[in-house]
């Protein structure tokens, strides 16, 4: 299990080791193009194979970004349907590509609602890249930060606990492998989390940017890590405790 940013002084980084996403604006790029809504989408798969790339060759190990929420399903249904079939093509057809690169992918949210070819997909996928030990990137999709300590309380309380420790819950959540993020993105002009890894961002370093996420390129990846690397990361203490090197004007 990773360390916990409550518990302990997580390890000094100038580079994030985990980098966490919310993809927002593919619909209002579409729109700005007089494009149906769906091409954003697809255009937005395009920018994540960017961001993907600009990670490995910066020595970030984990991405994680949200794909879709619990909350998305409310959209309109030829959006929804159009969403899923991209996700299915993506498995099919890019999988193999990430594979050959040393990517290992990871799904983690709800799989219920989707259909058998979708899940039938995702276990290959996961199957396939499960050895790999490049990039880890994770893929959220029917997944919301609420759900996800709600289904880890449930697993601990199926268990018999009748009291649950910070290391018991972490344990059971979908990422409870992977290190804490040390950075959040979310592009679009939106500046909340909406409900994407509430226990695991608590002390993660937030980045928004107005730019449409299928415009979020290689510079602007690295303008975020940029902004990143002058932040001061204190756990909790004051500037002077740090090591000199880590305080930031």
């Amino acid at each position: 299990m990773a360390a916990s940013s409550t518990q302990t002084i997580l390890e000094h980084r100038d580079t994030p080791r985990h980098v966490a996403v919310i993809m927002d604006g593919n619909g209002r790029w579409a729109k700005k193009r007089f494009l149906p809504r769906v091409m954003g989408h697809r255009q937005g798969l395009e920018a994540l194979e960017e961001m993907c790339r600009v990670c490995a060759s910066t020595g970030v190990e984990y991405l994680t970004v949200f794909a879709f929420s619990t909350e998305n399903w409310r959209r309109p249904q030829d959006e929804v349907s159009f969403l899923m079939d991209l996700f299915l093509n993506a498995l099919n057809k890019r999988v193999g590509k990430m594979h050959e690169n040393g990517l290992r992918l990871k799904i983690i949210g709800d799989r219920s609602r989707f259909s058998d070819a979708i899940r039938q997909g995702i276990e290959h996928a996961e199957t396939l890249t499960a050895a790999n030990t490049g990039l880890t990137l994770t893929i959220a999709a029917d997944y919301g930060g609420r759900w996800d300590i709600l289904q880890a309380a449930n697993a601990l309380l199926r268990e018999g606990k009748s009291e649950i420790s910070e290391q018991d819950l972490t344990a059971k959540l979908m990422l409870g492998d992977a290190p804490e993020p040390d950075l959040f993105i979310r592009t679009g002009g939106e500046t909340r989390i909406s409900n994407f890894m509430l226990w695991q961002m608590a002390y993660a370093e937030f980045y928004f940017t107005d730019a449409l996420w299928p415009d979020f390129n290689e510079a602007q990846i690295l303008q975020a890590f940029a902004s990143f690397k002058q932040r001061e990361r204190r756990f909790g203490r004051t500037s002077e405790q740090l090591p000199p090197e880590q305080q930031r004007p």
